[in-house]
């Protein structure tokens, strides 16, 4: 794998290599940044492929002593808030007024911290991230959980227990770096049996 100084220096030479490496370390994030503005998947997958080509286009004016993700949430939060009024944009002649479109974004430390969950939850195994993505996504108990998947409850619990488990640790680095410890988020760990 590229290290980060050689990568941006390669990145700033147009490297092909190191391109990729860019797209593959900050596609996740800069995602993110679009989906929270444009609030539509379709529409934020059009603004991340803009975002790299223009970030690619851009690459020999890019500062390297800078840090190259906020430069990509940068890009990607304009063209993002770009996408939104093209969208609103008549498209044949008419005199529609213009209306301002109301955008919420997410502080780029929000939107991190969202990826950064997202990527611990795709990093857990299958049949852990399962359990998380019923239990939080969906809002099923233990109960519904366990006749879903056909298993018992005592495996489920186990599974969310080891889950939440190694969710807390791969996202310490998120709690130790909040300023503020109101707004710390804390992962509950569920005491269970284990597997049965």
């Amino acid at each position: 794998m590229i290290g980060v100084d050689e990568m941006v220096e390669r990145f700033r030479a147009g490297d092909p290599d190191a391109i990729r490496e860019v797209y593959r370390r900050h596609a996740g994030a800069v995602f993110t940044v679009a989906r929270s503005i444009t609030n539509d998947r379709e529409l934020a997958a059009d603004v991340l492929q803009q975002v790299f080509v223009k970030a690619w286009r851009a690459a020999a004016g890019f500062d390297g002593s800078r840090d190259l993700a906020p430069w990509l949430y940068a890009i990607a939060r304009r063209t993002a808030i770009d996408a939104i009024r093209k969208e609103h944009r008549p498209t044949q002649g008419g005199h529609e007024p213009e209306v301002e479109s109301v955008v919420h974004t997410m502080s780029f430390e929000r939107t991190w911290e969202v990826h950064e969950v997202r990527r611990a939850i795709d990093e857990l195994p299958d049949t852990e991230r399962e359990v998380v993505r019923l239990s939080h996504l969906e809002g099923m108990t233990h109960e519904q959980i366990a006749g879903r998947l056909d298993v018992p409850m005592g495996t489920v619990k186990s599974r969310s227990s080891r889950a939440h488990k190694r969710l807390a640790a791969a996202l310490r680095h998120l709690r130790d770096e909040s300023p503020d410890p109101a707004n710390q988020t804390e992962l509950r760990t569920v005491e269970t049996d284990e597997d049965t």
